[in-house]
């Protein structure tokens, strides 16, 4: 088939108001628009900030991090995230959650890269606490996005005072005049024990729920996606009981939470490997209002990792995993620890 680009009039239209999301129909022209989120490992510049903890990523720290590796993996990553979507789409993702950026600067440097510069990205970024110094970032295309407000919503637990991470970036914005409302997360990791952790993402479900359920208050229909790594997979306790996520598309109602990637999760795909066991962190999750059948607008359609050759590990004891930039301490000149996740969201043109 060939490509279709996002304002192709294609003879193709999801059966949203099938029992089968997924399902695609022939004879009605329709638009596609993808939605994607990476983490991108570790994108920090050379430059030491006194304020943060970055002193592996310079030029005389462990990582022996300069300008010529950052360079590199600019143009890797660059790379990736033109293709995302090239399934449905040759246009690149609309918009795109990000995480693991140092600061506001090297997003810029990377939609700066070719061949991203040409494709016209802008940027919303906040700095967050995180002792780190790492961020989560939303780019988007202007052209088919417009963004009407952002803010970054503090990520706070109680009785852990010194515990500093990253906020929830918020985006409200436009597409094709419908509101849309993006949540940006990079939610605790699993350190010192997914069991002895595990409450730190189950605090950070429930701030992002209390987010949702404050769209949803002042706009009952509204059009959420929320996009991460999310440190946890989808069966996880903190998308099940405490953003309470629903797996069915059938089961999912006007305010509730649908989460595609349970069912990717459940046929064994991941979007990043440890231990020779596969995990799926980078999740996509829609509202309520973008799975309905009586939807005239953007609908969602599938959920997808994107996973190329070109990014995997060719051998050795990590052979089949992400092809990442440095592994066990040593430079690999790869892409990131993970797999990007998108989505695409279709829409009935009307003849």
């Amino acid at each position: 088939m060939k490509r279709l680009t996002y304002y192709s009039l294609i003879l193709l239209f999801a059966l949203l108001t099938g029992a089968n999301q997924n399902s695609v129909a022939q004879g009605k022209p329709a638009k596609i628009a993808c939605v994607a989120f990476y983490n991108l490992e570790n994108l920090f510049d050379t430059i030491d900030d006194p304020i943060t903890d970055d002193v592996e990523f310079t030029p005389n720290g462990p990582s022996r991090w300069n300008s010529e590796r950052y360079y590199a993996k600019l143009k890797n990553l660059a790379k990736v995230i033109s293709q995302i979507g090239d399934d449905l789409t040759k246009d690149g993702p609309i918009m795109m959650g990000v995480s693991e950026v140092e600061n506001r600067q090297v997003v810029e440097d990377l939609l700066n890269t070719p061949p991203l510069k040409e494709m016209g990205y802008k940027v919303v970024h906040y700095d967050s606490p995180d002792k780190r110094g790492i961020d989560v970032s939303f780019i988007y295309r202007s052209k088919f996005f417009q963004v009407t407000s952002s803010s970054a919503h503090p990520f706070k637990i109680e009785n852990l005072p010194d515990f500093y991470t990253r906020d929830i970036l918020q985006v409200d914005g436009t597409l094709e005049g419908e509101k849309i409302h993006v949540l940006v997360n990079h939610w605790p990791s699993r350190s010192g024990g997914e069991v002895e952790s595990r409450f730190k993402r189950n605090a950070a479900a429930d701030l992002c729920l209390s987010i949702v359920q404050s769209i949803y208050k002042e706009e009952p229909n509204a059009k959420i996606i929320i996009m991460g790594d999310l440190n946890d997979d989808p069966v996880d306790e903190s998308l099940m009981k405490h953003l309470k996520v629903k797996t069915k598309p059938e089961n999912t109602g006007p305010g509730d939470l649908f989460d595609p990637m349970w069912q990717m999760y459940k046929d064994g795909i991941g979007s990043l490997a440890y231990k020779d066991s596969w995990n799926l962190f980078d999740q996509i999750i829609v509202s309520g209002p973008l799975m309905a059948k009586n939807n005239t607008g953007y609908r969602f359609l599938k959920a997808r990792i994107f996973k190329k050759s070109f990014m995997l590990q060719k051998e050795g004891a990590y052979e089949g995993y992400p092809f990442r930039t440095y592994a066990a301490g040593v430079y690999m000149g790869g892409y990131s620890d993970h797999f990007p996740a998108y989505i695409f969201l279709v829409k009935e043109v009307k003849k």
